[in-house]
């Protein structure tokens, strides 16, 4: 096993008492399991805002936003006085202020920053949650605050912006940082941590097709990628312990018009705050 496999399975780990749980109720309903798999899966982790955000979260303009279309509320976050405004989406168990050396950087240079809590995410309310949600977010919050000049996504907000604009959303550059790929491949790595039998990751993704109407393997990035036109600038780390380099490569692949930036040991956050990823993404959105 290399040692990006070794750090990945510790950075994923799932506590053993929940893994000895979904065992015992494997024993008991298949039904039941993968209906327990399904609701860890899009239940979030609330982090408390970290000390060099707390600015951001102070002199941003913050409202209240109904998205029609799930029928759930998100808090946006409007930071800047610029004409020209710049959206910013987080990823899984993130929030609306994590990309704050982005909005700083963007700030200074006269944009403003458009950001929010996705479901279940910072203060917005609710439990539960999944990608669809944030791209309807994102939809909605171009219809109401937007137009958007470019967007940056961190994570799974990379790959909600990717389908977004597969979607209709207009802009005229991507910026996606640590995005996933492939949505078979997540489902099999979290069915894999939890030590279930493989065919339980088809089960959760028939579960969630039934749920959202939608066929879950759509939302892969790559196939975003295909039907893409405008400028995309993916950018990923060797060493991201959390989702592997090669999704940002096989992204870049499909892309008809993308950059690709690979940076080493910044792992999956700590490229958030790098000079040099900062530099190079608005240099790509100024170009």
């Amino acid at each position: 096993m290399s040692k990006n496999v070794k750090k990945r399975s510790q950075t994923l780990k799932i506590p053993r008492i929940i893994k000895i749980s979904a065992k015992i109720i494997a024993l008991i309903s298949t039904k039941w399991l993968v209906r327990f798999a399904a609701r860890l899966f899009t239940t979030p982790i609330r982090h408390k805002i970290p000390k060099r955000e707390l600015h951001m979260d102070a002199e941003s303009h913050q409202t209240k936003l109904h998205v029609p279309s799930i029928d759930k509320e998100v808090v946006v976050y409007q930071y800047g006085q610029g004409a020209k405004k710049i959206l910013l989406v987080h990823g899984w168990s993130g929030r609306g202020t994590q990309l704050v050396k982005f909005a700083d950087a963007l700030t200074q240079k006269g944009y403003t920053t458009v950001s929010f809590d996705a479901p279940a995410h910072g203060k917005s309310r609710g439990d539960t949650t999944l990608m669809p949600e944030f791209i309807e977010c994102i939809l909605e919050i171009d219809k109401k605050y937007g137009p958007f000049e470019s967007a940056i996504g961190h994570s799974l907000g990379g790959m909600s912006l990717l389908n977004a604009v597969r979607l209709g959303f207009k802009t005229n550059q991507l910026v996606t940082i640590g995005s996933g790929d492939i949505i078979k491949d997540i489902f099999d790595e979290f069915v894999r941590q939890m030590e279930l039998k493989p065919e339980i990751s088809d089960l959760m993704r028939d579960h969630f097709e039934h749920q959202h109407h939608k066929k879950m393997a759509d939302f892969s990035s790559y196939l975003s990628a295909q039907v893409i036109d405008l400028p995309v600038l993916v950018i990923h780390d060797e060493n991201d312990a959390e989702v592997p380099v090669h999704c940002a490569r096989h992204i870049h692949q499909h892309l008809k018009n993308g950059e690709l930036m690979v940076t080493q040991k910044l792992g999956h956050r700590k490229i958030l705050g790098d000079p040099a990823v900062i530099a190079r993404s608005l240099a790509f959105i100024n170009a």
